[in-house]
């Protein structure tokens, strides 16, 4: 079973939609986010900003498994925001990301179908303004090794290009490397040789 440590998210910068329908606009902003305390923070701040708005509907996806998500209609009707919202989200296979929709109301009711439009069409409009890049689900492989296998080491290091997060040189010498989930099992089977040999 191959596993998929792919994922897609969008670049730090906030990009932003823009949607009117029946004079009731409609800003959609797109950022790039990793935890639901940075959510919370956004939300609460946008909310803030746009005091005078209608609703501030939103939605977000975390994770390189894209497991953790949720979708606020902030009194919209229910489903007629925050789910159109995840599912731009979702149709772009996106992840640690959040999108604020924010709503002013001109007046005329949109219905419900109305709404759904308008809210996944601001979405996918930020989204599109957005620079989608791809990122890699990473493990953390530490190993410890005497001071005389650094060479045998750092060969590895250059065949498989993990990235060093931490080095320790002593007699006994330890490194943390992070490398891509689908390469952690060969990259610690390999190391693994190396102690043996050494035994």
């Amino acid at each position: 079973m191959s596993i998929t440590d792919e994922y897609f998210t969008i670049k730090d910068n906030i990009s932003e939609g823009f949607y009117s329908e029946k004079r009731s606009k409609f800003l959609a902003f797109a950022f790039h986010v990793t935890t639901e305390e940075e959510i919370k923070e956004i939300v609460s701040e946008y909310r803030k900003k746009y005091y005078d708005a209608r609703h501030v509907c939103w939605a977000y996806m975390l994770g390189a498994q894209r497991t953790e998500f949720r979708a606020n209609d902030d009194g919209e009707p229910s489903s007629t925001a925050g789910k159109p919202i995840l599912g731009q989200i979702n149709k772009n296979e996106l992840t640690d990301i959040l999108i604020i929709v924010v709503r002013y109301y001109g007046g005329v009711n949109l219905g419900t179908s109305g709404l759904i439009v308008a809210y996944r069409t601001a979405a996918a409009e930020a989204i599109a303004n957005a620079e989608v890049i791809k990122l890699y689900d990473e493990e953390v492989v530490m190993y410890d090794f005497p001071y005389v296998m650094m060479n045998d080491v750092m060969k590895i290091i250059k065949d498989m290009s993990p990235r060093i997060v931490n080095q320790t040189y002593d007699n006994t010498c330890e490194i943390q490397l992070s490398i891509r989930k689908s390469q952690a099992p060969l990259l610690k089977s390999r190391l693994e040789k190396l102690s043996f040999k050494d035994e």
